[in-house]
């Protein structure tokens, strides 16, 4: 199977945004030349805003109205690049601040969410995390990006996502490559605390876990971690950006992955199996 690349739904909504904008520049009778000039800017610039190369600021898109005579649509306009500027965030600019808020963020999200599938290939999900867990990890990435160090207080808001395992009528499925259970995030007895914590919170009738063995035999695979929120949604965790997935056929691509992976994988006894022997491997 194939799936399309994660950042194709926000170039989609970038070019569809690009199409309105050249749509009021023909139904006011402008060529590129001529919008460039009543804008006051190179006819550059406008050809990057046309083939959706470059997305237009908030004053861009006023001159580009009011260069039409249709000042009436850039609110509309305005609002509609703001949403495809939120589907592709680089984490460096998510973190300019701190991870705090976007921690506070996704605790957003998660309230708003009856059902949650996630698959993962580096680490546990965010509300599955210990607080020791968290720290190894949010400190590995404060260190990377080089932005400001605010981990106490965005583990905090991180581990308070686990509230929605026990109230509200939250659903989770999860998905794990065994990796992540064996992977030296942090050190053995914080490793050894978050395996165990998988343990603990297994039985509870809002949590599916489900753990993809290394002997599995492929028919997915592996991929970068998601979030699939009420099908609605995909969340998509890259190196550098966070990117909100929205289109219905990509939405259908992450479905069909997700029910790939999870045909692999092992449930009960035989995931505990899994969990138990990466803790035994620590030892």
């Amino acid at each position: 199977m194939t799936t399309t690349s994660p950042s194709s739904s926000a170039q989609s909504a970038r070019e569809a945004l690009a199409v309105r904008l050249q749509h009021l520049r023909k139904d006011a009778g402008l060529t590129g030349r001529e919008l460039s000039a009543r804008c006051g800017w190179h006819p550059a610039k406008t050809t990057r805003i046309q083939k959706g190369d470059a997305l237009p600021s908030d004053s861009d898109i006023r001159t580009w109205c009011v260069a039409c005579g249709a000042d009436d649509q850039a609110d509309d306009l305005i609002a509609t690049a703001r949403a495809v500027d939120s589907m592709y965030m680089k984490w460096r600019r998510l973190h300019r601040n701190g991870m705090r808020q976007v921690q506070q963020d996704w605790y957003t999200l998660h309230q708003q969410t009856r059902i949650c599938r996630v698959y993962l290939s580096n680490v546990p999900p965010g509300f599955l995390q210990t607080p020791a867990f968290a720290t190894a990890l949010m400190n590995q990435i404060t260190r990377f990006q080089g932005t400001p160090d605010d981990v106490a207080e965005a583990v905090a808001a991180r581990v308070a996502r686990s509230r929605f395992l026990y109230e509200g009528g939250h659903r989770y499925v999860v998905l794990m490559e065994e990796s992540v259970l064996r992977f030296r995030t942090a050190d053995p007895d914080a490793m050894r605390g978050q395996l165990r914590h998988l343990l603990t919170v297994m039985p509870l009738a809002s949590l599916s876990l489900g753990i993809i063995p290394f002997t599995a035999q492929r028919t997915v695979w592996p991929l970068e971690s998601f979030y699939v929120h009420d099908d609605t949604t995909a969340v998509v965790e890259t190196l550098t950006a966070e990117i909100k997935v929205k289109q219905p056929r990509e939405l259908a691509d992450y479905a069909k992955a997700f029910a790939g992976l999870a045909e692999m994988a092992v449930h009960g006894d035989a995931a505990r199996g899994l969990i138990r022997a990466a803790i035994d491997a620590l030892e």
